[in-house]
């Protein structure tokens, strides 16, 4: 049993701190996309909600707070509606249940989420990070030095998340599965607390979780996931209000690219942002900022048959019990061809 405390989940942000700066907050640069009468004009066709609910996982609520999505939309008579998530496989249920339209996850939760029949459909695509930015930690005066070490050791992550995937390829470069480890379900805040009192062996976290564990735990990184092939992650969204609102998409999906854009070409900005809820120092925050990419790909064939070995790869280790055909969770080409702005459409669109 993991001696654990669940009286506050405070830190639950920080492991996804940076995906919700760059992705949901990535639409701080939207001031650069002129907010005129002739853009609402036609962005009002094709558009039958009257309010958006987006998922988001950060706590700072950068995005809420300048407002840039309320600004396209509201002229519109759209309102914009946020709900906080601490990981995507609870963004997803809440797509399952239909309480929320749109929102970003990693690679790994659409898998588990289509083998349990969830309605969604990919909208876009998010560009892989360096992989710095995830490792696999131990206690510093741990005896585990290589991933090899690990079998038959317990590790400490979300499953359902990237964190999984993670692990997965980890070990199997080193000719392990997962099965060969114990594998304990904890979200973000619990990790720390099972480090701390040497409830597990190891653990997976991410950026700026992993900078903060390096800096007040004194964590040793065994591996972390640069060099090993990623996906990267999308923008999913319930498969019925894409297809009433093609053009509300687009716009949501224009305005997170553009921002996109600004966020990887001022890293010191963003850190400066994330400072305000994380107690890091700068220099280390804009190292964070760099390890990840914030614009948008269009969904391709090439980018869905990645997707598909993963969940072959999930299948054939028994971590999904039965498999599953990715295409099935895309839209059809002319309807990607409503949705995807401009400015992603001539973006590079290798899937590594």
């Amino acid at each position: 049993m993991v001696a654990i405390s669940r009286k506050s989940h405070a830190r639950n942000f920080l492991a996804y701190l940076v995906i919700g700066v760059v992705a949901l907050s990535t639409t701080l640069a939207g001031c650069n996309a002129p907010n005129t009468p002739e853009k609402n004009a036609v962005a009002s066709q094709g558009i039958k909600a009257k309010a958006v609910r987006v998922g988001y996982f950060s706590a700072s609520d950068i995005t809420r707070s300048r407002g840039v999505l309320e600004k396209r939309l509201n002229p519109l008579g759209i309102k914009v509606e946020w709900s906080k998530f601490t990981a995507g496989p609870q963004l997803l249920e809440a797509v399952n249940v239909g309480s929320l339209d749109v929102g970003m996850v990693g690679e790994t939760p659409p898998i588990f989420a289509q083998a349990a029949g969830i309605p969604f459909v990919f909208i876009a695509s998010t560009r892989p990070g360096t992989g710095e930015g995830t490792a696999i930690v131990v206690p510093k005066d741990s005896q585990i030095k290589t991933a090899a070490d690990l079998k038959g050791r317990n590790i400490a992550f979300q499953r359902g998340t990237a964190s999984q995937y993670f692990v997965v390829k980890a070990l199997q470069e080193v000719g392990l599965k997962l099965s060969d480890v114990k594998h304990l379900n904890l979200i973000a805040s619990e990790t720390r607390a099972a480090l701390l009192n040497s409830s597990v062996d190891a653990a997976v976290v991410s950026d700026p979780q992993l900078a903060e564990f390096q800096r007040t735990l004194g964590v040793r990184v065994v591996r972390n996931a640069k060099g090993l092939s990623t996906q990267g992650g999308y923008w999913i969204a319930q498969r019925d209000f894409v297809k009433d609102n093609p053009e509300l998409i687009k716009t949501i999906l224009e305005e997170v690219n553009n921002a996109g854009k600004w966020a990887d070409a001022n890293p010191r900005e963003v850190a400066e942002i994330i400072a305000r809820d994380v107690k890091l120092d700068l220099d280390t925050l804009e190292k964070i900022v760099r390890r990840r990419r914030a614009t948008l790909r269009p969904i391709t064939n090439e980018i869905l048959a990645g997707q598909q070995e993963i969940a072959d790869l999930f299948y054939e280790q028994k971590i999904i019990n039965k498999p599953i055909k990715v295409k099935e969770k895309a839209l059809s080409p002319e309807e990607y061809t409503a949705i995807t702005p401009a400015n992603i459409k001539s973006s590079e669109i290798s899937s590594k």
